[in-house]
Order: C-alpha cells, then structure tokens, then sequence
C-alpha cells in the first residue's frame, strides 16, 4: 500500500510539473523579451537584431529590447546569455565567429557551443566572396590556383586579423588547392580593404555586404562565391566549389539562441515565427540588397549546421597552428 501511495504521489507529482511548464510555455510571452546582440551599436549585425527584435516582437506580441554587449570578438556577449535563466526571456542573437572559431581558439573557452545554448533557428548567411586586385591576371579560380601553384609565396591575401574567418578561410584555400598564398593579418576589415583597393595585398574573403560596391566600381574582380550555393544578389558568379574546388563551402551566418534547458515548447514557438519572418518576401529583398542571404530554418537545422561547422573547420585551425592558442 505504502509503496503504491508514494508512486501515485510522486505521479501526480511530475503530472503537476508538466502541468505547469505547459501553462508556463502556453502564456509565453507574458513580459518583454531580450535579444542580446555582441557586438556594438551600427554594424550589420545590430541592425539585423534590431530588424528581428521589431518582427519577432510584432508576432509575439511583447516587445524585445536590442541589448548591445560587445567585447571579446561577441564572446562576452554570447556567454552572458549562456548563462542566463532558460526561460525564453534572454535570447542571443548568435554570430557563426564566436559560436565556431572562438571556442576552438581560445584555450579557456568562455563557453561551449553546443552544450551551453538551445538552437531555435538559423537566420541569415552572410555571403563570402573571393575578390582580388585587378592587377591579378587570374579571371577564374582555376587560373588562379595554376598562378599560385607556379609561383609559390608571390601572392598574398588580407584578413581582419588572425583566427578570424577570412584569415581561416584563406587557409582552408591553400590546403585544398595546394598551393602557398601569404596571410597578412590586419586589425579589422577596414585596413585591409584599404590595401587591397591600392594592390598591396592582392586578394581576400570578403563579405558581399561590403565588397560589392567595390566589384561593381571595378576597384575589385569577383572571382566566386566561398558558400556552397549562389547569392541571388550575384546570380551569375559561380561558387568556389563550381569553379573547381569541390566541397569548398563557408559563410559567416547569424542564428538565434538560447541558454541551454529552453522549454520545447518555447522553442518550438520562436522557430516557427522566425521561419514566417524570414519567409516574407519584402524581407528577404530588403537584406539582398545589403547582401545578406536570409535563410530562418527549424531549431534542428541550427543544430546540425553548428556541429558540422565545428567538425569541419578544426582541423583548418589546427593545421593553421591556432587551435586553443589565445
């Protein structure tokens, strides 16, 4: 007898709990929201989280307030949230830079990408383009790699700095490709445009958002696409992988998070608003024309996109000596 009492009371024990996450999730959003964003206030990815927030809000019917906490290359923001409570009330808008190469070159990593958040939706791709000088003879990638296979060391490509994206990007080229091209290491992408429109630097991995103008100047020469399908902003460039290096495929992307231990049901709620937002066709113009590529999948995509982000590009951040350096 005392043993069925304790399991009917331990029953209807987890029945209340239940009971209670359903209610909990069925009113949610009862206040505001916050969508931390890591970085400052005016980059591309403020004003994206701003263009979330004011959608995502006007679904939901609570307002979410933009919170900038930059610092750390958007670590410090990002762990903020890590650590936050997993009520749906602190949601992170997630930048691939410190989601995949922070942790992998930091030897005490803030937090850990896949253990420390809850995915709910992949948003954009920001488009990566392979530009060089016009001085460079190379009108495609394949003439390009038979230049640099030719003369080893001669070229050289620009990034924000070491262990940022483009700088991994340009290493993934070289192993792929075999050939030898010199990484110069600037502090930002501002200098390193600056040398690379006046030919001291003759090619780099640029995001379409700001290399376009540049292309469509002739200051610069679009060679291919780093991601895996065309930007229909530029529909006739071929991708890196079309043009002749076979499973070539990166682009930075922006993602929606949130601590680790969301309720389902709250989850299930924000992937499915961020889907019909990104689905709208005014939308989707609007960040084509800034060069982004709008995207807004289910939770289960950022989930496997992330893990295969970091299973690919370890060993590009081992070979390139960072892995766990900083």
């Amino acid at each position: 007898m005392n043993n069925r009492r304790s399991f009917i009371g331990g029953a209807a024990a987890l029945l209340a709990i239940s009971v209670t996450g359903t209610a909990q999730a069925q009113s949610y959003p009862s206040k505001p929201i916050r969508l931390i964003v890591p970085f400052s206030a005016g980059g591309s990815s403020d004003l994206l989280g701003r263009i979330v927030a004011q959608k995502l809000g006007e679904r939901l019917g609570q307002p979410i307030i933009v919170e900038n906490r930059a610092g750390a290359g958007a670590m410090l923001g990002s762990s903020y949230v890590a650590k936050s409570e997993p009520d749906g009330y602190t949601l992170l808008l997630a930048v691939s830079s410190a989601m995949v190469f922070g942790p992998l070159t930091t030897k005490q990593p803030l937090f850990d990408p896949i253990k420390d958040f809850t995915p709910i939706s992949l948003l954009v791709h920001h488009p990566t383009i392979l530009i060089v000088h016009p001085s460079v003879e190379a009108k495609t990638v394949k003439e390009l790699i038979a230049y640099a296979k030719a003369n080893p060391g001669k070229l050289n490509y620009g990034s924000q700095g070491n262990g940022t994206t483009a700088h991994l990007m340009g290493e993934r080229f070289n192993r792929m490709a075999g050939i030898d091209i010199v990484h110069v290491p600037y502090k930002g992408a501002a200098p390193a445009m600056v040398d690379m429109l006046g030919g001291r630097i003759q090619l780099m991995f640029d995001s379409a958002s700001t290399s376009m103008p540049h292309i469509k100047a002739g200051k610069v020469r679009a060679l291919a696409l780093a991601n895996a399908t065309r930007f229909s902003g530029l529909p006739d460039l071929p991708t890196i992988a079309e043009a002749g290096l076979p499973g070539f495929d990166k682009s930075s992307w922006n993602g929606l998070l949130g601590p680790a231990g969301m309720p389902k049901n709250i989850v299930d709620r924000l992937s499915a608003e961020a889907v019909k937002i990104f689905s709208d066709p005014a939308l989707r113009d609007q960040l084509r024309t800034e060069g982004i590529e709008p995207v807004g999948t289910d939770a289960a995509s950022l989930a496997s996109h992330m893990k295969t982000e970091l299973q690919v590009w370890e060993p590009i951040v081992r070979s390139a000596g960072l892995y766990h350096v900083n």
